[in-house]
């Protein structure tokens, strides 16, 4: 389904004179931050649309030469920062006309309500609370210019971006993981292994990324089956939240812990490697079989379409594992961040 970002403009995008009407080329001047938060939320599948109940910028019902070179200035000046509105709904009806046509009602919006657009995926951008009834009547999500700047809006809207759930069911586990990069939701981790349990925990805390995991397999048999498909759902989750991957850090990092230290080296170059320089001394560690991490991570690693390269010595075993899983953490935690306002993908080649 399609969705749209509903975006007012006087007072959101302009800055609204005392008159409220921007009828002249000189009161033309943008709110702070306004271009460059358009410009983070382009590529993300949205379409643009403007919506006003002022007509200062002009309409047809106004003199072309009074009114439309404002109008054009705006549209040409976001256009040259690679802006591009796909539709514009003006209704300069006044409050007492009552019209259905003017914000909060939806009457200008017809097109928008056919069934094609989810509308629970959409935003409205305004600076009234008649913007943040328009969005209530739509059935969409609103963020208001003054209570956030503009860079937090993009960050919010961005960072909706950054979330995935996989449901994954097969004859022998059945799992469910939501994984948001940027932290925001519930967490909690229930495999069935409370050790692994305890290591994918550290991605949490560690990882600074909310993450929600259930799993429930067939432990009757072993825990084979349980530890790979986490593996393949995660990564799966994880490969789905970061998107185009534009803007992120990609790669890498390392830590010690007690007596042993970790490395784990991570780059979402969109090809699959697992290089383990582990050697553990114990068969199990609670009850996680020690010869299961290695294949947990490189069932990760093939589904999350990432080089992983991962190396520990010890001479605890339990140090061991929690410092690689701690180590991974971080790693992800650092190739994940993303500056909002960056546009480059961090390849040479031009594709991750």
């Amino acid at each position: 389904m399609k969705k749209a970002i509903f975006i007012d403009r006087d007072g959101t995008l302009l800055r609204e004179p005392a008159d409220e009407q921007i009828d002249a080329l000189d009161k033309v001047e943008f709110v702070p931050g306004a271009i460059s938060g358009l410009r983070a939320l382009t590529g993300l599948g949205y379409e643009f649309v403007m919506a006003s109940n002022q007509d200062g910028l002009g309409t047809p019902a106004f003199p072309e030469e009074t009114f439309w070179p404002a109008q054009n200035l705006l549209l040409r000046t976001l256009e040259g920062e690679g802006i591009r509105f796909d539709d514009i709904l003006i209704d300069p009806s006044l409050p007492e006309d009552h019209s259905p046509n003017r914000k909060p009602g939806t009457g200008m919006f017809g097109k928008y309500l056919d069934g094609s657009y989810d509308l629970a995926a959409c935003w409205v951008i305004g600076d009234r609370q008649t913007d943040r009834q328009l969005a209530e009547n739509l059935g969409a999500r609103a963020l208001l210019v003054g209570e956030l700047s503009w860079e937090q809006i993009a960050e919010t809207i961005r960072s909706g971006e950054r979330s995935a759930v996989i449901a994954r069911k097969t004859a022998e586990t059945d799992i469910y993981i939501r994984v948001d990069l940027d932290g925001k939701g519930p967490s909690g981790v229930d495999t069935g292994l409370k050790f692994f349990d305890h290591m994918l925990t550290q991605l949490i805390h560690h990882g600074g990324i909310a993450l929600e995991v259930r799993c429930k397999g067939d432990l009757e048999v072993d825990e084979h089956h349980t530890m790979e498909d986490v593996g393949i759902a995660l990564g799966e989750a994880l490969r789905e939240a970061l998107g185009d991957k534009r803007g992120i850090d990609r790669y890498g990092f390392a830590l010690p812990m007690d007596e042993s230290r970790a490395i784990a080296l991570l780059d979402f170059g969109g090809r699959s490697e697992l290089v383990w320089d582990v050697a553990f001394t114990r068969e199990y560690v609670g009850d996680v079989p020690t010869e299961m991490f290695r294949h947990f991570f490189k069932s990760l690693s093939d589904a999350m379409r990432a080089n992983l390269y991962i190396q520990a010595r010890g001479e605890n075993n339990h140090h061991l594992a929690e410092g690689i899983f701690k180590a991974f953490a971080r790693t992800l935690r650092q190739a994940v961040r993303r500056n909002v306002f960056s546009y480059d993908l961090p390849s040479s080649k031009g594709l991750l």
